[in-house]
């Protein structure tokens, strides 16, 4: 596993945990959610400043981002599962 796929599993892990979409959380960004969904997918690099503003923005450390972790694996079973989220 490389560090782009750590830091999109990471990604999705926390966000998924905070309850928002992608759709919602990426909205102040200035990055499309398409190109952010590759992200989370491990398939594009992003910069250290967005590494960075993300991890401010999820309320973590960039080691939180860069560390591999099995149980931040999110499968879509999973996500199925989880309860809907009221806006």
């Amino acid at each position: 596993m490389n560090l782009k796929e750590i830091i999109g599993i990471n990604l999705k892990y926390y966000r998924y945990k905070s309850g928002l979409s992608q759709e919602k959380f990426y909205a102040n960004m200035g990055l499309s959610p398409k190109y952010l969904a590759c992200v989370e997918r491990g398939e594009e690099n992003i910069t250290t400043d967005y590494i960075d503003l993300l991890a401010e923005k999820l309320g973590i450390t960039l080691d939180d981002l860069i560390t591999y972790n099995e149980e931040h694996i999110i499968t879509k079973k999973r996500i199925d599962e989880r309860p809907k989220v009221q806006n």
